[in-house]
């Protein structure tokens, strides 16, 4: 009996020792595969990753290869459009610019900012002394040119020469009423205040120091007809 009861508790040690064996290999499998699988997911995600930084970098170069065609094809174009317009000037002159002869192109070029509102166009070129030799001005849609005489023996300006009037610069601005004051303000010599012209503009008249005359005009009505003289 006592034999019987031995073996029996021998098998069920024996029984238990396997099922435990049995579940220590089903967790040795299970974290086995759980490794293999998140190593295998790990790899597949870098490879994703490293596939999409070459498209990323790829993609980069050939925006910036657009872009620099683009940029050369503008600047080229811009080149060509320069040297070939149609009516032969550069893009920032009119096709018909006065070139005045002044007694100082220093002294003017601030006269015509301060009294006008002209602003600088272009290079100002001055000599080795830094007196000015050339300069380029516009107001709007109008420009001007200007050097100091005794660079050609010829050319004088009218307040040195002593020429009688023989032209007027005649400028169309926004509000003739505003100029005329800042004009006035900073010491051009008035010939005329602004007044209404029968051709429908309204002008004001002044000289400049180096004599030259200027009529600014603000267009606030059409011809008529019946004032004209």
């Amino acid at each position: 009996m006592a034999t019987r009861k031995s073996a029996s508790r021998a098998r069920r040690r024996t029984v238990r020792k396997v099922k435990s064996a049995a579940r220590k290999v089903r967790r040795t499998v299970r974290r086995t595969t759980r490794k293999g699988t998140v190593a295998r997911r790990t790899v597949a995600r870098r490879k994703v990753a490293r596939r999409k930084a070459v498209v990323r970098r790829k993609v980069a170069r050939r925006k910036s290869a657009v872009r620099r065609k683009v940029v050369a094809r503008g600047a080229t174009a811009r080149r060509i459009a320069q040297i070939k317009r149609k009516d032969g000037r550069p893009a920032d002159w009119p096709a018909l610019t006065p070139y005045m002869t002044v007694t100082d192109a220093g002294a003017s070029l601030k006269f015509y900012q301060a009294a006008f509102g002209f602003k600088v166009t272009g290079q100002v070129m001055r000599n080795d002394a830094g007196a000015v030799m050339h300069a380029g001005m516009r107001l709007g849609d109008t420009a001007i040119m200007f050097a100091p005489q005794g660079m050609s023996s010829e050319m004088r300006a009218p307040a040195s020469s002593g020429a009688t009037d023989s032209l007027s610069l005649y400028v169309y601005v926004p509000d003739v009423d505003a100029l005329a004051a800042r004009a006035e303000r900073a010491g051009a010599k008035v010939l005329q205040r602004p007044a209404d012209q029968f051709w429908g503009d309204r002008i004001a008249v002044f000289r400049d120091p180096d004599g030259y005359h200027w009529t600014f005009a603000t267009n606030v009505a059409e011809f008529d007809a019946t004032q004209a003289p």
